[in-house]
């Protein structure tokens, strides 16, 4: 079986640097061990879909140099073959099978709610026991577990044994718009397409473990084989670079002070010399350190 890499952006906003730097991350580290690379765009939520942030995805993998050997190869071929659209009936067989086994329940719940019973965020638990029904259209789904103690594989780092937060559980996996949501999704895509590894930033450590869980509860163990890799998030001041704090499009094909800042990140991370000119010129240094 061929190791399979994935990159997984979403067309919901202009990427940053630090999406760029995930991606070119993983393609580093995939072709250094001879990995294929699966270009898989996540565009569920397709009301904050837009066409021009799409069509910035494969520019700046492009302008990169990040190529990939299964996946989209523009915009229409996406459209066609390969958005999350075609693929609804599988996230839908395994919310079904969740439901069959107990593993759901329905929850009516808005965002005010959750804060107004926890400050913090995390959802209390509320409609747990309620037996709210599953065909009313102002519930989304949730899963009934809070936590589980999971092995994380790793790849280049420690595999451990690891308990997802509390600040996700009962995650929504079928939202109130009746869509599958991404942790389902995410997991289904990943066994669908065969991934065996994945190299994503730290802030989605809670969601790899979460997945692995969610894989066991669907009996999906090939899932648990996976091998992860978190890297540290590049930061503007002392935040995060976000699509959700408004973090400026890397617009890597048009501004080479960004390219140039991209490569000396991705070196600092490498341990490899500062001043290489492209990512082809990284991955022969990284080939020979």
């Amino acid at each position: 079986m061929v190791d399979l890499c994935r990159i997984a952006p979403t067309p919901s906003g202009y990427l940053h640097q630090g999406n760029l730097f995930s991606f070119a991350l993983t393609w580093l580290m995939a072709r250094k061990e001879g990995h294929s690379i699966l270009l898989r765009i996540d565009d569920l939520d397709r009301a904050r879909y837009r066409p021009e942030f799409l069509l910035d995805i494969f520019r700046s993998l492009e302008a990169l140099g990040i190529d990939y050997d299964l996946g989209p190869q523009g915009s229409e071929d996406f459209e066609k073959n390969w958005s999350q659209i075609h693929r609804i009936e599988l996230y839908q067989q395994a919310l079904q099978q969740l439901r069959l086994k107990d593993a759901l329940f329905a929850c009516d719940c808005s965002r005010k709610d959750i804060i107004q019973r926890n400050p913090k965020g995390a959802y209390p638990a509320t409609c747990l026991l309620l037996n709210k029904p599953f065909d009313d259209p102002q519930v989304a789904w949730r899963w009934k577990k809070s936590e589980q103690k999971v092995q994380l594989k790793a790849w280049h780092q420690e595999s451990k044994y690891e308990r997802f937060a509390q600040s996700i559980a009962y995650p929504i996996l079928r939202t109130k718009e009746q869509r599958p949501a991404y942790q389902i999704a995410s997991t289904m895509d990943d066994l669908h397409f065969g991934v065996s590894h994945i190299v994503r930033g730290a802030d989605l450590l809670n969601s790899s473990l979460l997945q692995i869980a969610l894989a066991d509860e669907l009996n999906e163990k090939r899932f648990s084989e996976l091998k992860f890799h978190h890297h540290p998030l590049l930061t503007k001041g002392d935040e995060k670079l976000s699509k959700s704090k408004a973090a400026p499009a890397a617009e890597i094909y048009r501004n080479e002070a960004a390219f140039k800042e991209l490569l000396n990140s991705l070196s600092d991370y490498l341990h490899l010399p500062k001043g290489l000119n492209s990512l082809k010129d990284l991955l022969e240094a990284y080939r020979v350190a």
